[in-house]
């Protein structure tokens, strides 16, 4: 018998967890003979809804409002899906599973540990997050008895599943254009983790009286004029420091589709990615560009190295050096971001020598180095995470609680991902 299974996420924003759960979506879809599927959206932040109407959300609608008319009628769940951070994380079904982008940092709070162990299972989407949650240990004492002193640890069982790949029949054509042949794209939120001014600077420093562009596709929140405004002036202010230069940097800002945002990485003017994050829960545009065969610059710490790294151990990418330091204060979200974690900094010579050698090896055409590697290696990469491979590691994650693990046609699945678990 199928398991009515509620989704809680923010599935309809324009976010990395709207993206997270539209992937657990269609990895539940992949097996609706196992799954009645239910739906409660979430808001995330500040940012935007999807308007986009197609097929996929036409279901979505409908069974949004399946959802509503079965609540209304006192309906009840075999299992939750929920979404979010773990703070949020509640009771809502007999069976609880929690999927979570993880951490970017070193440590997770102690809040998370606790709401972690409410759940039956926690979901991330890197073994950088996993670890985390693993290795974070609080000495605690009970309300009751403040003499007894334990270990505040983790004790739910975690799976790491990543993102699957996505292939587009065609690319559109979204009319950019650019001064130079060469320039280096960074997809990313303005705000202090992703270290976009420093990844601005480092940029204009090293390339300043050269004929390379750098094109930034990044808003604060929303994807609104008021949002453009904002990041635009902040960027054209910030660039006038650098006084006359040669380089070039573009803002690129607004809703694109999947598709769209796939252009940028086979763009014949963009020849590479640039991420100098201090951390990623996994990293969603480097896998993009990634799997597009688009060579990548960034910093070799936390989710992304699940995929710039291949199963020998060799990297695929052009590895910045970064030292471990506490967050800065301004980061520090209670219950979420605590002052006692760290994150990577990536080191400004490290940074400008591996962007150089990038441009160099992709100019020159230099044999075997990784720029000239990425297309094969993308391949792999595609293989690796196909969706047919991520959909089936994702629903096996909820293998005891919807099926007998001795049942044939499950054993089927189990093959299908055991070369790549």
């Amino acid at each position: 018998m199928k398991k009515k299974i509620l989704l809680k996420a923010p599935l309809l924003t324009r976010s990395g967890y709207g993206e997270q759960s539209r992937f657990a979506l269609r990895a539940l879809k992949s097996r609706e003979d196992l799954f009645d599927i239910y739906i409660q959206p979430l808001q995330w932040g500040k940012t935007s809804w999807m308007a986009m109407v197609d097929t996929e959300r036409a279901w979505i609608d409908r069974t949004i409002e399946k959802t509503i008319a079965y609540i209304q009628q006192g309906g009840q769940f075999d299992i939750s899906l929920q979404v979010t951070i773990p703070n949020e994380w509640e009771k809502m079904a007999p069976i609880n599973v929690g999927f979570t982008a993880g951490i970017e940092t070193t440590q997770v709070a102690h809040q998370w540990i606790q709401k972690a162990n409410e759940v039956d299972r926690i979901i991330v989407v890197s073994n950088h997050s996993k670890q985390v949650f693993e290795k974070t240990v609080y000495s605690a004492r009970h309300d009751q008895n403040p003499q007894h002193e334990f270990e505040l640890r983790t004790t739910t069982p975690i799976d790491a599943v990543n993102y699957p790949t996505k292939t587009y029949e065609k690319s559109p054509d979204l009319g950019i254009e650019l001064d130079y042949d060469f320039n280096f794209l960074a997809v990313a939120q303005f705000g202090p983790r992703k270290n976009l001014p420093n990844t601005v600077n480092w940029f204009v420093e090293e390339f300043r009286d050269e004929e390379v562009g750098l094109v930034i596709k990044t808003n604060l929140a929303k994807n609104c004029v008021m949002d453009r405004e904002k990041v635009r002036n902040d960027l054209t202010s910030f660039l006038k420091q650098f006084g006359e230069r040669t380089c070039k940097v573009y803002l690129l800002h607004g809703d694109m589709e999947d598709d769209e945002l796939h252009s940028l990485y086979v763009h014949p003017q963009i020849e590479a990615l640039v991420s100098l994050a201090h951390g990623e829960g996994f990293g969603l545009p480097i896998f993009e560009a990634c799997y597009s065969g688009l060579p990548v610059v960034c910093t070799g710490w936390s989710g992304q190295l699940d995929f710039l790294v291949d199963e020998n151990g060799k990297d695929n990418f052009y590895n910045v050096a970064y030292d471990i330091n506490h967050v800065p204060d301004n980061v520090v979200w209670e219950g979420v971001l605590i002052k006692e974690s760290m994150w990577a900094y990536p080191r400004e010579v490290s940074a400008r020598e591996q962007m150089r050698l990038c441009y160099e090896d992709i100019k020159n055409n230099n044999k075997d180095s990784t720029a000239l590697r990425a297309r094969t290696y993308a391949e792999a990469v595609h293989g690796r995470f196909s969706e047919e491979n991520q959909n089936a590691l994702f629903v096996k994650s909820f293998e005891e609680y919807v099926t007998n693990s001795e049942d044939e046609e499950w054993q089927d699945i189990l093959e299908q991902v055991v070369e790549y678990d």
